[in-house]
């Protein structure tokens, strides 16, 4: 058994269960994949495996002269992500992965870069509310207020909230619930929102 497999995010839609309730569900294009590498603890320390999103019309050209010598024999990859294992006794280089080791009622933790927002004010940043609106206010709205302190320690401390780059950052959603695997069409389908925009990469990683 896999402990993941990558994907790319397709979008969101909804799914009526049978009890009527609509629920919210994001499509993940996952796999198919091959793995391209099995690490041992005897040889690198560490257990884990390392696989490739197959994808149709990769173009040598993307793929450095290393990238190359280390996919040979493999056709179609260009995304590479490593998985920690317990066991990779019974994996080899050259199988293939497919969400098939996901069933309904799974849980998985769903890795993703979110969407970047450049650069943002506190508002919009950390939710500040800004300043009045009222007695006279003209020109501070969105601004931050004070950031120091007085005499002491008379500087700005580390970790101050204040506006910069927002998003663009890696994301992990947690224990997100499997509500439908389908490895014919390379389809999966988790309950919830996941990071990053439609056709982002994404790490999915079962838990437990």
């Amino acid at each position: 058994m896999f402990p993941g497999i990558i994907g790319k995010k397709i979008g969101m839609t909804q799914l009526f269960q049978e009890s009527g309730e609509a629920v919210a569900v994001t499509a993940i294009q996952a796999g198919p994949a091959v793995v391209t590498h099995v690490k041992s603890r005897d040889r690198d320390g560490y257990d884990a495996v390392q696989v490739g999103l197959v994808e149709n019309q990769v173009k040598q050209s993307q793929l450095s002269s290393p990238e190359k010598g280390h996919l040979r024999g493999l056709e179609n990859i260009r995304y590479l992500r490593e998985f920690r294992a317990d066991d990779t006794s019974s994996t080899k280089r050259g199988d293939k992965v497919d969400v098939g080791f996901l069933k309904q009622g799974d849980l998985v933790n769903v890795v993703g870069l979110s969407k970047g927002r450049g650069f943002a004010g506190v508002v919009k940043r950390h939710h500040f509310s800004g300043g009045p609106k009222t007695h006279g206010q003209t020109d501070s709205h969105r601004a931050p207020g004070s950031i120091g302190a007085t005499t002491f320690p008379g500087r700005v401390l580390k970790g101050k909230r204040m506006a910069g780059h927002m998003g663009n950052r890696r994301v992990t959603a947690r224990k997100l619930k499997v509500v439908q695997a389908d490895p014919e069409h390379s389809l999966l389908l988790v309950r919830g929102a996941v990071p990053g925009a439609n056709g982002g990469l994404l790490l999915i990683e079962k838990v437990g």
